[in-house]
């Protein structure tokens, strides 16, 4: 019988602990990693200034013209007196808003609205320069184009007024800058484009303003008054008025022309109305039968009150729902001379003097049955 050797014992394998043990090395180092303990800490150094490069034309434009224009920027705040619960009586502030130099002798304009209490009720004026503040005293104001005069009482020496520029050629696409103190920040700079021109609004004296600029450069309460600027830097328009059911912008601002102001800031000065009106509202150009012996007139769309325009019988149109529901007159000519916008009306009537009669052609009545009539209005 053939008898075999017996079995030697078989060794145990290493590879479950070997398995194990990196396993175990592995979870230990993922958890320290986590902890953050191999985690380079950060950098207390500065961190290196990248270059910068030229800034673009478009910035250099604007950067220049608010570092050479924005010193001719005032900030205007007007303040009443009022009796405390303690029975003394201190100032307390009423309304603030924006105005420009309008020369190197202190001549500020700005908005009628900003200053109507001063006007109106006795309130306290100041104008800002800077970090300087001055007594303030209203010159004059036409409520009719929401302009008024200020002159800072002992004006510091250096003034500079803001270069004017013409309204005339404006086009809607331009570029514009305004500056002004919205909600009291001290000049502050939005840009943006001309939107539209010859826009009309109401405003708050129940009067209608004819004529405006449309700009999306943010306006904001504390822009009235303040320039309005092309990519020259010449000034253009004045802040007047935004529209939004806010009362913050919302892109829709208007400014009085500077054409405008160019006319009534002299009259002020001088204390003669030089613009000279017939007491009516008129629209913008329409055509008219040429059987009159003119092609175009402007549209009288209201009447002011005890106006030489009213007395006279001019008769305005009369619109309901878009539709006219009377027909009133066009004005086509002022003293035998054609008008043919607004502008061209508004310049037959400069220099004129008040109660001076002019002879005013019209187209009156409906497109069919049209006639001429020639009226003498006296002017306001």
């Amino acid at each position: 019988m053939t008898a075999y050797p017996p079995f030697a014992p078989r060794r145990a394998s290493v590879l479950p602990a070997v398995v194990s043990g990196v396993a175990f090395v592995l979870a230990f180092y993922l958890l320290l990693d986590r902890s953050g303990l191999f985690t380079r800490g950060p950098d207390v150094n500065p961190r290196p200034v990248a270059p910068r490069g030229d800034l673009m034309e478009i910035e250099k434009t604007t950067t220049s013209i608010f570092e050479r224009l924005a010193p001719s920027v005032v900030h205007i705040t007007t303040e009443a007196l009022a009796r405390t619960v303690y029975g003394d009586v201190r100032r307390y502030p009423e309304g603030t808003g924006t105005g420009f130099l309008w020369d190197d002798s202190g001549t500020v304009v700005t908005n009628y609205h900003v200053v109507k209490t001063v006007v109106e009720a006795g309130s306290q004026l100041k104008v800002a320069l800077g970090e300087e503040l001055f007594d303030g005293a209203v010159v004059g104001t036409s409520p009719r184009h929401d302009i008024a005069v200020l002159r800072i009482v002992a004006p510091p020496h250096n003034l500079a007024a803001i270069p004017i520029g013409t309204s005339a050629d404006l086009k809607v696409g331009q570029y514009v800058l305004a500056i002004g103190n919205p909600f009291g920040f001290d000049r502050s700079l939005s840009t943006g484009t001309i939107s539209a021109l010859n826009r009309s609004i109401g405003t708050e004296q129940s009067q209608q303003m004819d004529g405006l600029i449309q700009t999306d450069a943010a306006i904001n309460p504390g822009n009235s008054g303040g320039p309005l600027l092309d990519s020259a830097g010449r000034l253009i328009g004045m802040n007047t008025a935004i529209y939004s059911p806010s009362g913050s912008s919302a892109g829709i601002g208007f400014a009085v022309p500077v054409d405008i102001i160019n006319e009534v800031v002299p009259s002020l000065l001088d204390g003669t109305a030089a613009q000279r009106h017939l007491g009516v509202t008129v629209g913008q150009t329409v055509r008219v039968d040429r059987s009159s012996g003119f092609s175009v007139g402007v549209p009288v769309l209201g009447l002011e009150p005890g106006a030489g325009a009213e007395a006279a019988g001019i008769q305005p149109f009369q619109v309901s729902n878009n539709r006219i529901t009377t027909w009133g007159d066009i004005i086509v000519a002022i003293d035998g001379t054609p008008v043919r916008n607004q502008d061209e009306l508004r310049r037959m009537l400069r220099g004129r003097k008040r109660g001076e009669t002019v002879s005013v052609k019209l187209v009156r009545g409906e497109p069919d049955t049209t006639k001429v009539v020639d009226v003498p209005v006296a002017l306001k």
